[in-house]
This record gives C-alpha cells, sequence and structure tokens, in this order.
C-alpha cells in the first residue's frame, strides 16, 4: 500500500494530471452539449443515450496521455532511478503505478459519461433519454472499465518506449488511424479490423446501442466478439502488453 500511496502523491504533484483530468471530463461533456442542443429545438427530438458519448473516444485519448506521462516524465527526468533504488521490486513498483493511473481513469470516464448522459437530458428533455436497458448501462457504466484498461495499455506503452512524444504518437494513432486503415488490406483487413484491441473495446461499449436518426441499432454481426468477450479480449491485450513492459523493464537499465 505504500507504493499506492506514493505513486498517488507523486500523480498529483504535478499540474498535468489535473489538466487531464479536467480536458478529459469538458471534452465529453461539451460535446454531449453541442451535438444535443441543436436535437433540442426540434418538434420531435431523436437523440439517444449513444448520442450523448461522441465524446467519449477523445476524452479516453486523453486520459492515455496521461496514463503515459505518468511514467515517460520519470524516465525522462531520471527520477525512475530513484523510484528503483527506494523499491528495488521494479514489477511492484510499475504496478503501484498502473493501478493509480487506471483507477483515476476508470473514475473520470465514469464521471464523464454520465455527466454527458445528465447535460444531454437536459437539452433534449423532450426525448426519452431514460437508462432502460442492460445495454444502456454498460454504453455508460463501462466507460469506465474501458478507459482504465486504456491507462494500464498507456502505461505499459509508456514503459517500452521510455520517450513521451513516441509513447503519445503511438497512442493516439493506434486506435484512431491503425486499427481503421487494416480494412484497406485486401482479403484478411476486415478480420484483422474486428480483431483489434480498440475495435473491441468499443464493441463492448456499442454493441445493441440505439444509434438514433437513421443509425438503426448496433447488431452483433457488426462485431467479432460478444460485448462481455469483447472486453475480456480487451483486457487480455492489456494484460499481455503489461507483462512485456514489466518483462522489459526488469531487463534494461534505468
Amino acid at each position: 500500500m505504500s507504493v499506492i500511496a506514493v505513486e498517488r502523491i507523486k500523480l498529483f504533484s504535478t499540474r498535468s494530471p489535473w489538466w487531464c483530468m479536467v480536458i478529459s471530463a469538458v471534452l465529453t461533456i461539451g460535446l454531449a452539449a453541442l451535438s444535443t442542443a441543436f436535437l433540442g429545438t426540434a418538434d420531435e427530438p431523436q437523440a439517444t443515450i449513444f448520442m450523448t458519448q461522441g465524446g467519449a473516444q477523445l476524452s479516453q485519448m486523453v486520459m492515455m496521455v496521461m496514463a503515459a506521462l505518468a511514467v515517460t516524465t520519470e524516465y525522462r527526468f531520471g527520477t525512475i532511478r530513484t523510484s528503483f533504488q527506494a523499491v528495488p521490486q521494479r514489477a511492484a513498483l510499475l504496478l503501484g503505478k498502473t493501478a493509480v493511473v487506471a483507477v483515476l481513469a476508470g473514475l473520470v470516464g465514469l464521471i464523464a459519461s454520465f455527466g454527458a448522459w445528465f447535460i444531454g437530458s437536459l437539452f433534449v428533455s423532450g426525448a426519452d433519454l431514460s437508462i432502460n436497458t442492460g445495454a444502456e448501462w454498460r454504453l455508460l457504466a463501462g466507460q469506465g472499465i474501458v478507459f482504465a484498461l486504456s491507462a494500464v495499455i498507456a502505461v505499459a506503452v509508456g514503459i517500452m518506449i521510455r520517450q513521451s512524444a513516441g509513447a503519445i504518437a503511438i497512442l493516439i494513432l493506434w486506435p484512431l488511424l491503425v486499427e481503421s486503415l487494416f480494412t484497406l488490406i485486401p482479403k484478411v483487413g476486415d478480420d484483422m479490423a474486428k480483431w483489434s484491441p480498440f475495435a473491441n473495446a468499443s464493441s463492448f461499449l456499442n454493441q445493441g446501442q440505439d444509434m438514433g436518426l437513421a443509425g438503426g441499432f448496433a447488431g452483433s454481426g457488426d462485431f467479432a466478439l460478444g460485448p462481455w468477450w469483447a472486453l475480456l479480449y480487451f483486457a487480455a491485450w492489456a494484460a499481455a502488453l503489461m507483462a512485456l513492459a514489466l518483462a522489459t523493464a526488469s531487463k534494461r537499465d534505468a
């Protein structure tokens, strides 16, 4: 527990985590306000809970950047050496850091998702945005799980890359660009895209959701796995990358 307490103090002693938390929450809630404000003026509002979560992916990216910086800045300024001297078991130190960052990211994800839903309910009071189905609960509460697992992946990438710019570039381009480019590969591209980790995180959140307007419902045929298996698959990626990162950290010099 002392390792976790130290990592919590180190994380909150700098300004960047605070800014990342604020920006992450504002992105999700602000975009929900923008997307539903216009619908609220319609005679028959067509807003759905899914439409209030349009900024969640961008907020997820911000928290991943925060998670990566939590470890890469220590390598940059050399403070990681002092940390390793204080806690010779490197895995314990890095897992403590990961736990603190993941819990924080999960809390921000929950606050952002339910905040966006609440704001959307205010702007389109004429639409039924009550949480009635398991899929809708999964979308809102599941954001916290996805944010937390994404933070684990970000810390793992930060440990392996060590450089802030490189780690941030990978974490932004991977879910936003690289996975979507898989579809351009002949024959196997569609399967590669469906089995990509962040695509399965999206699968967990979006299966069975009412897209609103002409979007219909997101069916299971659009994804490789069912929602809970998709979450397990995403968690397996996070665990595998973290295991690889810990093995790398134990072999390399600080």
